[in-house]
Parts: structure tokens; C-alpha cells; sequence
């Protein structure tokens, strides 16, 4: 889009001094003079580093909006703000063309949109801002959808689908947007895409097939099937395997510790999680004990399928699980380099544009199913009048596993299992590298709803808003959750917790290199500026803040405990990211 240019009757005023005009608006704007945006209007401005730029929104409760920022040379950053000064959304990390911004009101008043150079010290340029559309929020649940999926919808950017099915009906099939930037093909609802976590269903189902066929059982030790893998002192069953009890490490954020830029398209291989496992020196916690979401449990539950059945995972999915129930366009990519037919690609917003990304090695099993929104109403209706697969064992997936303390952790095989408006709800969200997707059954009503995207900053829950909207009559009506007192009383405990203040002669006991035998990796400590910086080959650098204790740290996504020998010294530490916890590094010098 080209900046607009202003006439006069009979006369055209050059660009130059439309720019210069351009210039003098946001330079008022700097000095706290708003504009108001309209519906269907464009205002052209420039932009430099340090200077907000506002425009204001007169919006009633619970309005819809959707604008867009054409970044013509200058990368913006939009923040949104509602008539109380408070932040209620931000958008940015596409730092050229179209960005564009929607939501919500919750308030009536002036909201605020404010435009800066993103991360406050780019380059100065020129943009474009337009507000497409300013409408009270949908009450018709199509008119709602076209609201939530109109950020991800056009010829400019990756895209997203939607299906909403009830008593063997479809009620809602469209998709929005992009699915190949690069040779500009549209998403549509047989778009097969990378669906992520979803997956996780799928390889619970086929281990369950495999135990109808009387060729495994989920009391089974794993060792049975697998008899490489470690003997810990305590034995994991395929059931931990597929209720995320095992106490295994989790691979994606061991991996990320050893320097894999994951993000970035790093390689993992298969063969790697056995490796893994048996390079565990003991499990996190006794199987079945604790609920911790694991990707290296369901890599394995995969490959035992295969034990079991002679076949490669992805033939066996096809042969007894998507041929037979004529899901075609439904597969299991068995590496990020195998074809996929009519597959949307993966797209992540970049300083120079979108990007696009490849899909996680050594997936299968944890995600890898790549299926469309058609298809996946195909797969549900199996849940509701079984085709392949029992009753019975259907069932036990949606079933929520009870720990060895007695507790329910909400999680079944391979499937969340809670409760929405009354009804009870079999879910499982999913995210690659840029794919993101939402599953929703409400079996009561033999309903459900499923959404996909090729866009990193997608929202798949919004799955759970649209089920709301479409099963409004069997739904009861939720309360929005406010601030809890106890939030409130938290926060105040959080807040009187003083963290550890080491001296630079404490930091300079952490200082040295240190290694550990379990990852093959090294990580550095030095002392900069008065405060511990961690070093990686990959990672780089990241500064550490002190913890809550003597002796720990945090920083770059992942927690230190280091560790003392009895004369004082600094040994080593325990590494702990997310999923994966207490990797020991040894000091090295």
C-alpha cells in the first residue's frame, strides 16, 4: 500500500511534502495530541526511535476491533490500552508489511493505540494505519468466527481453520488466510496441517489398538518392549507413557539445554530419545506419581507400536487408523524432509517478514500428524460411534488418571479431560514450531470443535470461546473469572519474599567452566558489571538474577542450584528447564 497522497481540486501535492506533512503530525502526536481512528480510514505517519506515536478508539463494553499498521519502512510495535491506561493487548515481531492488531473491549471509553519503533532503537521510517472495522462483538456464532480469525485472514498471512460439527452435522467449515505464502495458495478446510501435541491422541488410540490385539498391555514394564532402555530402580509402565507420569526427562527442553535452537530449525533425530533415556541417571519422580508433561514418553509410546507391530509408525497409522476411517488427507510425517500433500507450511513473523519454519525433529509420536480440520471431525465421530478401536478402550482415554496419592491430574491417555458450561470436555491443544491447533469434544452433546494454524502467534484457544458460542443451548453460562482475594494475598506473600543479595566476592565463587557427562555440554560462569553470566557455545550469553535461596539462580529460560562440598567450594549445579529438572554440571575448572 503507498502512502496517500493529498489533493486539492486541480492540483496533486508531491510526496515529498506529503511525508514532510507526516512528519509534523507525528511530531504533534509525540508532544500528546491523539488522533482518532475511523472505521474504513488511513492515516499515514512517520516514525523515530524514542517517540510514541497514539491514536484513540471511542469504543462502547465489549466492541470488536481490527486494524492494521502497513510498515512501509520502519518496523512498529502496537501497544493497546484501555481507558483506564492499562495494557489489554500487544502486537509485533513482524518487522515488514502488514501488522495487524484486534480484540475485544471489556470497558466503554477512549482506548489507546500507541505506535513505537520496535525495540526502541531501529530505524526511523514510515508507516500506514488503518482501522478496518469497529462493530459491537458478534452474538451470531459464524459472525463471531469471522471476527476471531480476521487478524489471520488475506493474501498477506499465514492463515487458520475452523470446523464445528454436533450430532454427525457439520455446522461450520471456512478457513481464512494463507497456507503457502511462497506460491500464494489460500488455506481451506481439507488443508492438511501440522497439528502438534493434538497428535498425542492418535498414538494413544494405536497403543490401544495394540492392546485389543493382545500384543502389549499398559501394566507392561516398557523394558519389555524396549529392553535397551535403562533399568531404573523403579519400573514404568505404558500407562505412564501415556498419562505424562513417567519421571522421564523431557527431550525438547533437555535438548534446548545443550545449545539446540529448536526454533531455528536445529536437527533432532529419532534414535536420540532412546539415547536419552539411557542417559537419565534416575527418573524426576516414582511413575504414576506426578503429572509432567512429557514428549519423550510419547516418542516412546510410538515406538513401541512399532515393536509390536513390525511397522513403521506412520505405516501403521495409515493402514489401521486413517485409511479405514477415510481420513486422506491425515498422516504422520515421519521426518521434517517427507512430502506432504496439500500441507500448509509454517510461518513465524520476522524483522524481515514472515519466515518460514520447518516442523520439529523427532516428533512422532509427540505430535507429527499432520490433518485437516475436515478430517479431524472425521476422527472425533469415531469417538462417538467407534469404527476402529472399542468403546472400552475409547473410554479409558478420556478418562482422567489418578496418581498414587489418590488425585485426578485432569489428563487421560493422550487427551485433557475437564468440564466447560456444565458439559464435560475432551480436549488437546498443539503447538510446532509454528503450527498451532485445538481439539475440542464435548461428548454429552456429541459435539466439538476443532481450529489450526500456520501462524506462530495464533491463539488455538479461542477453540474453547467458539464451542461456547455454538453449543450456547446446552451450555450454562460461565462467570468471567476476576482477580481472586487469595490472588491478591499471593501476590503480597510473593512480593515480602526477599530473593538471596550475593556480594561480587560471592558471584566470583560461581566463576569457572563447568560440564555435564549427561548432555555432553559445557556452560561458563563469569563475573560482569556485578552480577553472574552464564555463557553457551550456542546460547550465548545470559544474565543471571539471584533466587529466592543462597546459592541459586535463573536466567535464559532455565534455573541453577549450585552445589558445595563441605570446605565451601562451589562443585557444580543442578540445571532444571520446565519439563526437564536437576541436570547435573560438574565444575571443570
Amino acid at each position: 500500500m503507498k502512502p496517500v497522497a493529498l489533493r486539492r481540486p486541480g492540483r496533486h501535492v508531491p510526496f515529498t511534502l506529503c511525508a514532510f506533512i507526516a512528519i509534523l503530525i507525528a511530531g504533534c502526536q509525540a508532544w500528546g495530541q491523539t488522533t482518532e481512528l475511523q472505521p474504513g480510514s488511513t492515516v499515514a505517519g512517520a516514525l523515530s526511535p524514542g517517540q510514541t506515536i497514539r491514536y484513540t478508539i471511542d469504543a462502547d463494553e465489549n466492541d470488536f476491533v481490527l486494524g492494521e499498521v502497513d510498515q512501509i519502512s520502519v518496523d512498529v510495535d502496537i501497544r493497546i490500552l484501555d481507558p483506564d491506561g492499562e495494557q489489554v493487548g500487544q502486537f509485533g515481531g513482524l518487522g515488514q508489511g502488514i501488522e495487524r492488531f484486534a480484540g475485544r473491549t471489556s470497558s466503554a471509553g477512549t482506548h489507546t493505540v500507541e505506535l513505537s519503533v520496535a525495540g526502541g532503537d531501529g530505524a526511523s521510517g514510515s508507516y500506514e494505519i488503518t482501522l478496518l472495522r469497529h462493530e459491537p462483538v458478534a452474538t451470531d456464532p459464524e459472525q463471531l468466527v469471522d471476527q476471531v480469525m480476521a487478524r489471520f485472514d488475506g493474501d498477506h498471512t499465514p492463515g487458520a481453520a475452523v470446523q464445528v460439527w454436533r450430532d454427525g452435522s457439520t455446522l461450520y467449515s471456512k478457513a481464512y488466510g494463507m497456507a503457502d505464502l511462497t506460491h500464494g495458495i489460500p488455506f481451506t478446510p481439507e488443508t492438511s496441517t501440522n497439528i502438534g501435541s493434538t497428535s498425542k491422541q492418535f498414538t494413544a488410540f494405536a497403543v490401544m489398538l495394540q492392546q485389543e490385539r493382545g500384543l502389549l498391555d499398559l501394566d507392561d514394564d516398557i523394558r519389555s518392549h524396549i529392553p535397551e532402555l535403562t533399568a531404573f530402580a523403579e519400573t514404568i509402565q505404558v500407562r505412564h507413557l501415556l498419562t505424562h507420569t513417567s519421571g522421564l526427562r523431557e527431550f525438547l527442553n533437555l535438548m534446548r539445554m545443550t545449545g539446540r535452537l529448536l526454533n531455528q530449525g536445529d536437527w533432532i533425530d529419532r534414535s536420540e530419545i532412546i539415547d536419552i533415556v539411557q542417559r537419565q541417571p534416575a527418573l524426576q519422580n516414582d511413575p504414576g506419581a506426578e503429572y509432567n508433561y512429557n514428549n519423550t514418553a510419547f516418542g516412546l509410546a510410538a515406538t513401541i507400536v512399532e515393536r509390536t507391530s513390525g511397522q513403521d509408525f506412520h505405516v501403521f497409522m495409515e493402514e489401521k487408523v486413517f485409511g479405514p476411517l477415510g481420513m486422506a488427507a491425515s498422516m504422520v510425517r515421519p521426518s521434517p524432509r517427507a512430502i506432504v500433500p496439500n500441507r500448509s507450511e509454517g510461518y513465524t513473523p520476522s524483522a524481515s517478514g514472515y519466515r518460514q519454519i520447518g516442523d520439529f525433529g523427532a516428533a512422532v509420536g509427540a505430535g507429527a500428524v499432520y490433518a485437516s480440520v475436515v478430517d479431524l471431525q472425521t476422527w472425533v465421530e469415531n469417538y462417538a460411534e467407534p469404527q476402529v478401536g472399542t468403546r472400552a478402550s475409547i473410554d479409558e482415554m478420556m478418562t482422567s488418571f489418578v496418581l498414587n496419592n489418590g488425585e485426578e491430574t485432569g489428563y487421560g491417555y493422550g487427551l485433557s479431560v475437564g468440564e466447560q458450561g456444565g458439559l464435560k470436555r475432551v480436549s488437546h491443544g498443539g503447538s510446532d514450531v509454528a503450527h498451532r491447533s485445538m481439539l475440542a469434544y464435548y461428548p454429552e452433546i456429541n459435539a466439538g470443535v476443532t481450529v489450526q494454524s500456520n501462524h506462530a502467534q495464533f491463539n488455538s484457544s479461542v477453540a474453547f470461546e467458539l464451542a461456547a458460542a455454538f453449543f450456547k443451548d446446552a451450555m450454562e453460562e460461565e462467570e468471567e473469572q476476576g482477580d481472586a482475594a487469595g490472588g491478591g494475598d499471593q501476590a503480597d506473600e510473593e512480593a515480602a519474599t526477599e530473593p538471596w543479595q550475593p556480594t561480587e566476592d560471592d558471584l566470583a565463587d560461581f566463576a569457572g567452566r563447568f560440564f555435564s557427562e549427561e548432555i555432553e555440554t559445557f556452560y561458563t560462569f563469569t563475573v560482569d558489571d556485578g552480577g553472574l553470566v552464564r555463557y553457551q557455545r550456542r546460547l550465548g550469553n545470559a544474565a543471571l538474577t539471584p533466587g529466592d535461596e543462597e546459592d541459586n539462580f535463573a536466567g535464559g529460560g532455565t534455573s541453577f542450584a549450585f552445589e558445595r562440598d563441605r570446605n565451601g567450594e562451589v562443585i557444580g549445579f543442578y540445571l532444571s528447564s520446565g519439563r526437564t529438572r536437576d541436570v547435573r554440571f560438574g565444575r571443570v575448572r
